[in-house]
């Protein structure tokens, strides 16, 4: 069951959210619309995990720290594909699909308002 779910605050929120469809094939399960269509909160599913996109500006304030720059990383089975999409939806890649030392396969693309989006196989457990 997730517990962490990343907030992410973007200056066009509805582009981002088409975006992030398109590119990496997140399904929107809630877009919750505001004055002049700003996202005031939505939902965005990958896989069986949820993030959560706004528009800067709008609802609580206390969670407005304004648009900035993040890398989120999400693990999945098949990285090449996924890069192979994302690359075809004009995602700019900031890292091909690359075998890491500890036995990931990673790409990471960054987003039209530059968040950095990191894909691999590596899986972190909580397990010692």
């Amino acid at each position: 069951m997730q517990s962490i779910y990343p907030v992410l605050k973007y200056e066009d929120a509805q582009a981002a959210i088409d975006f992030l469809g398109r590119a990496f094939g997140f399904e929107r399960l809630a877009v919750h619309e505001g004055d002049g269509g700003a996202v005031v909160h939505a939902e965005l599913r990958f896989g069986d995990q949820v993030v959560m996109v706004s528009s800067a500006g709008v609802g609580n304030p206390v969670f407005d720290q304004g648009v900035g720059r993040t890398t989120t990383y999400l693990v999945v089975d098949e990285v090449d594909s996924l890069h192979d999409s994302a690359s075809a939806a004009g995602a700019e890649i900031v890292m091909p699909p690359t075998d890491e030392d500890y036995g990931s396969r990673d790409f990471a693309a960054r987003d039209p308002e530059g968040n950095i989006w990191s894909f691999g196989t590596y899986r972190p457990s909580i397990e010692t």
